[in-house]
């Protein structure tokens, strides 16, 4: 009986798999995003994914959006920005600082009113016309979106002279979430996503702010110039608009 030659089998495979993996791994490169506070943990799942399937690697800077623009125009080695507003990455194009004709939404956030309490906030927010607490936690409005919005709600409520002296104000969305989490404010507004699993609020109580309470948060990603020739950068602008990246933003509370 004649032996089939498993050796020679197992060395052509080998040979073949390393052919097919070479262009990938010849092509690999890395790309500097950076990324708005509000969209951390949807931005890490897809960056992962991303890495996995491309063999390009994304290094993720977050920040509030009026910070990381700042950082922009003093010539920060950013190639990506998804922002927390579309006002910015218009600015952005208008200022020759990215590539005309690449912007787009790529998600548009949800905000809600937070507590880390089970019975402190109710589906309707009831506690902002109570005025029931010492401290509420709001981003800086000057530079994050989500901070804007939340006093487009106040506003809107007609509690403006009420709850302005009892606002925390964070930097950005990630430390407004902070003050909320350790107790430093009883409730704050966040980000949904930063709040969200699945389909519902995974602790605490929370009122998700109706759309037409604030103007909507279109959250815009423009590709700039140091990313132009950026194999890594070029792929992740595509990925971004991918049904995989697409599932991932919904499952963490964005609209699309």
């Amino acid at each position: 009986m004649r032996k089939f030659p498993f050796r020679r089998i197992g060395a052509f495979l080998t040979s073949l798999l390393t052919a097919c993996l070479l262009p990938r791994v010849a092509h690999a490169a890395e790309v500097i995003v950076a990324v708005a506070a509000n969209f951390t943990a949807p931005m890490k799942v897809i960056a992962q994914s991303f890495e996995r399937e491309t063999g390009h690697k994304a290094v993720l800077v977050f920040g509030a959006t009026g910070q990381l623009y700042a950082q922009i125009k003093n010539g920060a080695p950013f190639s990506i920005l998804l922002s927390a507003d579309d006002k910015t990455p218009e600015r952005i194009e208008m200022e020759r600082l990215g590539v005309a004709s690449t912007r787009f939404t790529y998600a548009t956030g949800k905000l809600v009113l937070w507590s880390t309490k089970a019975d402190l906030v109710d589906g309707r927010g009831e506690i902002l016309k109570s005025g029931e607490f010492e401290k509420i936690a709001i981003a800086d409005p000057k530079l994050a979106p989500y901070g804007a919005a939340a006093m487009e709600v106040v506003q809107r409520l007609g509690l403006t002279a009420a709850v302005t002296p009892k606002i925390v104000e964070g930097a950005n969305i990630s430390q407004t979430l902070q003050f909320v989490s350790s107790g430093n404010a009883p409730l704050g507004f966040v980000a949904l996503s930063q709040v969200f699993e699945g389909v519902r609020i995974k602790e605490g109580s929370g009122w998700i702010v109706p759309s037409n309470m604030h103007k909507p948060i279109k959250q815009d990603v423009i590709l700039l110039h140091s990313g132009k020739n950026n194999a890594a950068a070029q792929a992740l602008m595509r990925y971004l608009r991918s049904d995989k990246a697409k599932a991932v933003i919904r499952s963490f509370g964005y609209e699309l």
